[in-house]
């Protein structure tokens, strides 16, 4: 399994496609790893070069407790893998990423598409009654140091949505959320510190040049929603798509409607 070394920590990575083609880096959502990719990247890796990694906090990475930076962490492997520009994509907090590398360095950013994620810096948002229940759940799962409760508590609020029960999903779609998420148990001992982007990214983002797709599903969180009209209105030239019957992780929830948005975007960008 391909690991990097970096200052305190050794990022586990996945490449597929020919690295010839263009490059796509993933970065998956704060409640999942690089496995929420899989099932796209087959489709993807027929035209890209697919580059995926676990940060710190998550998966099979392996972090010591010290600050750093998430935007250095995937500069670093993209160095490593001998990308000079790549499209970044990213899933929630992925998409925070992915948005402040492409403020911060955008010679190195050539599309950028968010899921479901805000600029770092977005404004506090009020929650709805039922979302702050839901919240408060997992605060309490947090103080009580219950992993499995609030990892399935996470999954709850995000991957099926305030607005849904869990009924009304695909089963093996929750049990696959469940699964992403739960694997970080392991890390939950691990505390690296991440370098906040200064300035950070919310006023910024009216400077991104390079093309930009930015996602929401239809059942998303409150915060997210209102993110995602933000950055379709401020990133200049933007395009935007809510895919219906989904929440929090379309990607992973309907793949196939994801990628009749993705496939074409990057086709027309050349990217």
């Amino acid at each position: 399994m391909p690991h990097m070394d970096v200052p305190g920590a050794r990022l586990y990575y996945e490449t597929e496609g020919q690295d010839a083609n263009p490059a796509l880096l993933l970065i998956h959502a704060g409640i999942a790893t690089l496995r929420m990719w899989d099932p796209i990247v087959t489709a993807l890796a027929e035209h890209h070069f697919v580059v995926r990694f676990d940060t710190r906090g998550y998966g099979e990475t392996d972090s010591e407790d010290v600050e750093f930076s998430d935007r250095e962490d995937a500069l670093r492997l993209l160095d490593e893998l001998g990308i000079e520009r790549a499209t970044v994509m990213g899933a929630s907090r992925g998409g925070q990423i992915a948005i402040d590398l492409a403020v911060e360095h955008p010679d190195r950013v050539a599309g950028l598409i968010t899921i479901g994620s805000g600029p770092s810096g977005f404004p506090e948002v009020d929650l709805t009654d039922e979302e702050e229940a839901y919240v408060d759940a997992q605060d309490a799962a947090w103080e009580a140091k219950d992993w499995p409760v609030l990892m399935d508590s996470e999954v709850r609020f995000w991957a099926v949505g305030p607005l849904r029960e869990p009924d009304d999903v695909d089963p093996d779609f929750l049990e696959t959320a469940r699964m992403l998420n739960r694997f970080n148990i392991a890390r939950m001992d691990q505390n690296p510190t991440p370098r906040p982007l200064e300035p950070p990214a919310f006023d910024r983002v009216v400077d991104i040049e390079m093309p930009a797709l930015v996602i929401v599903g239809e059942y998303d969180v409150t915060p997210a929603l209102l993110q995602f009209e933000y950055l379709a209105e401020q990133i200049p030239d933007a395009d935007s798509a809510r895919i219906d019957d989904t929440a929090h992780l379309p990607s992973v929830e309907r793949p196939g409607a994801f990628l009749t948005i993705l496939e074409p975007w990057l086709e027309r960008h050349s990217l």
